[in-house]
């Protein structure tokens, strides 16, 4: 009869782990609730932790088992909750990663617990399966130690599970975003919580983590294309001199032959074979101009309302015009954001980049670039200093770095004013010859309320007559701060004499997630498209007598740096990013998180596999498959340009 009742305990841990899966996923709004395999696969990957469970709970006298098998049920409730509310602030699920900074993270304590707050009824159901057992665990099931027999089968029951589960995924789709793909070669959080369940997601990240793993590319190299003779007397190579294209006089083939190390030679191969693209009439039209550049927290196109932000309406309207312009959210949410945008590189899953980049030799950034020709280059954050790593990534670009806590004096408000931090740091450069400036801006951040908004509250004023919700005012309230400080950073400019040799460059470091979805289809007048629409944005490139220009191709804030540095006339080498000049005849390709893309042809859903032609335009399989290939390739190497400090390798480029 007890051993009858152990198995009521094994029963009941498979019961909980079903109905914690289950509820996640409604309480997540993941994609197939209820049906479909990745929740038939995340209960069989379950189940070898349900004989581990029971063994935990069976090898110890009655008292002590209990309290294991109480602490396992907690720590369950408490891994799926916690996850629920990061999911909420951030849009993602934490890494373990992530979990090693969570001190950082008690910087936003006070929305956490509004977040906590705001979810305590889908909260409380997680920790159901603990209490139940608490009322009613001695009465149900047997807590006595079990004999041996019994914890071999249970132990055998794990390992039989485990291989029933690779079985399935082994022998399913192997193609992109598959259960194969995600559990074996690649990383992304929101794709392997829906594919595997969140309990596997997390035991691969936390191998990962131990491991020091990376990314798996099946296909080693791009098609071959023509390539930059670079002291080469290749017949297939197609000579071009630097003056036609953007890119520096780097020797692969020396460094393919004299390399020992497998991964470092595939990406010597892999870009000599990508084609650098070809300078323009846009190439150094700002030479020798001083650049400020700027990552908006939480900027979108909401922002921009010509009676409530007028400067942001003028920089957006009377600059270059990007009708098509995308900022991706990523894992790490704002550092990735800014990362992109700096390094024209797609951030690696599982680890924050901006910090590993922090290591690393990173020639291209805009900050080295100009200090190497004799700029001042100074960057600014109205948020503590040390955030994110952030003391270590930026000062690695060539800035000298302020932030709230190492010399930038600002009141500590939440979240901290944009205009003030303008106003305390354009002093420091706006009389050097020349300078570049760096702002990571603070005004736009959640939550968009009145009550806890510093911000919001101190501009509500200016939007209570606007017939939104109060959460839209407050978000616009916010967005009012930063066009304060653009106000008054042009008007130091004008009086300095040196607006028509300033160029100002300012992108977003990811949507406006603080908003309810229903207040985001407020402010577009329909519901928004979740997979592509709800990342278009602005990007601000002015400068002072410009000719008015639109662009419409897809751009996305991948772009930026190669964009800019060619505009700036800088010499690099557009092989090495991600993203390319948005002025050169380079095909477009806009890449999202989970994969999807946009090409001058169309949008492809990586999830839904579906291809949706601009214009109904219909493509090739072969086009389609040709740039999914790419878009693996460049996930794929930008992750092992952070990994292996790639750069440095490429030892004929000019030291920092």
């Amino acid at each position: 009869m007890k051993d009858k009742r152990k198995l009521y305990l094994l029963c009941y841990y498979i019961f909980s782990l079903f109905f914690l899966e289950l509820f996640f996923r409604i309480a997540t709004d993941a994609h197939n609730i209820t049906t479909g395999f990745g929740l038939f696969l995340s209960i069989v990957f379950s189940l070898p932790l349900v004989f581990i469970f029971s063994v935990l709970g069976s090898v110890f006298k009655d008292d002590i088992s209990f309290i294991i098998s109480g602490i396992i049920l907690f720590l369950l409730g408490f891994l799926y909750s916690s996850q629920l509310v990061y999911h909420d602030f951030f849009r993602t699920f934490y890494s373990f990663y992530s979990a090693g900074n969570a001190v950082q993270v008690l910087d936003f304590w006070k929305e956490i617990v509004a977040a906590v707050w705001a979810n305590l009824l889908w909260i409380f159901p997680f920790f159901l399966p603990f209490v139940f057992l608490l009322v009613y665990g001695r009465k149900v099931f047997s807590f006595r130690k079990a004999n041996f027999r019994l914890i071999l089968y249970m132990l055998l029951g794990a390992i039989m599970f485990h291989s029933l589960s690779l079985l399935i995924v082994a022998n399913g789709e192997r193609e992109q975003n598959s259960a194969y793909d995600l559990y074996f070669n690649n990383s992304s959080p929101i794709l392997s919580v829906e594919k595997l369940g969140l309990l596997t997601s997390m035991r691969i990240d936390f191998k990962r983590a131990l491991t020091g793993w990376s990314l798996v590319l099946e296909e080693p190299l791009v098609v071959s294309v023509p390539r930059v003779k670079q002291n080469s007397s290749s017949e297939d190579s197609l000579e071009v001199t630097k003056e036609e294209y953007n890119v520096m006089a780097i020797d692969f083939e020396k460094l393919i032959d004299k390399e020992q190390n497998e991964t470092l030679v595939r990406m010597h191969q892999y870009f000599t074979k990508i084609p650098p693209t070809k300078k323009n009439e846009y190439t150094g039209k700002f030479n020798g101009y001083n650049l400020i550049l700027l990552t908006a927290e939480g900027f979108s196109p909401y922002a921009v309302n010509e009676e409530i932000t007028p400067t942001l309406h003028k920089l957006v309207h009377e600059g270059y015009q990007f009708s098509n312009f995308y900022v991706p959210l990523w894992d790490v949410s704002t550092s990735d954001g800014e990362y992109v945008a700096l390094n024209g590189l797609i951030p690696k899953s599982g680890i924050w980049s901006f910090s590993k980049s922090g290591e690393n030799h990173v020639p291209f950034v805009l900050g080295n670039q100009l200090k190497k020709l004799g700029y001042k280059t100074v960057a600014y954050h109205n948020h503590t200093y040390d955030y994110y790593d952030r003391h270590v990534s930026h000062p690695n670009m060539g800035y000298v770095y302020k932030g709230i806590g190492n010399g930038l004096n600002i009141k500590k408000t939440w979240p901290a004013s944009d205009l003030e931090m303008m106003e305390q740091s354009i002093k420091e450069y706006i009389s050097e010859e020349s300078f570049h400036a760096y702002y990571m801006t603070m005004s736009g951040h959640l939550e968009y309320n009145f009550a806890g908004n510093q911000m919001a509250a101190k501009n509500k004023e200016f939007v209570s007559h606007l017939k939104l919700t109060d959460q839209a005012k407050a978000y616009l309230a916010t967005q009012i701060e930063l066009d304060k400080a653009m106000a008054y950073l042009l008007e130091e400019l004008e009086k300095a004499g040196i607006m028509e040799k300033t160029l100002i460059v300012l992108s977003a470091d990811h949507y406006p997630y603080g908003l309810d979805f229903e207040t985001i289809n407020e402010f577009e007048g329909k519901d928004v498209e979740r997979n592509f629409d709800l990342y278009k944005s602005d990007l601000i490139i002015y400068a002072t007598g410009m000719d008015k220009t639109v662009i419409d191709k897809p751009v996305s804030s991948l772009d930026i740096l190669p964009t800019v540095s060619n505009l700036l006339g800088l010499e690099y080498d557009s092989r090495l990013l991600m993203g390319v000049d948005v002025f050169s005849d380079a095909e477009s390709l806009v890449l999202f998180r989970n994969k999807s893309f946009i090409t001058e042809k169309g949008k492809y859903n990586a999830e839904t596999k579906e291809f949706i032609g601009k214009d109904g335009m219909k493509v090739e399989k072969e086009y389609l498959d040709s740039i999914i290939a790419k878009v693996n390739q460049k996930f794929y190497y930008s992750s092992q340009i952070v990994e292996y400090n790639y750069y440095q390798f490429l030892s004929n480029l000019n030291e920092q």
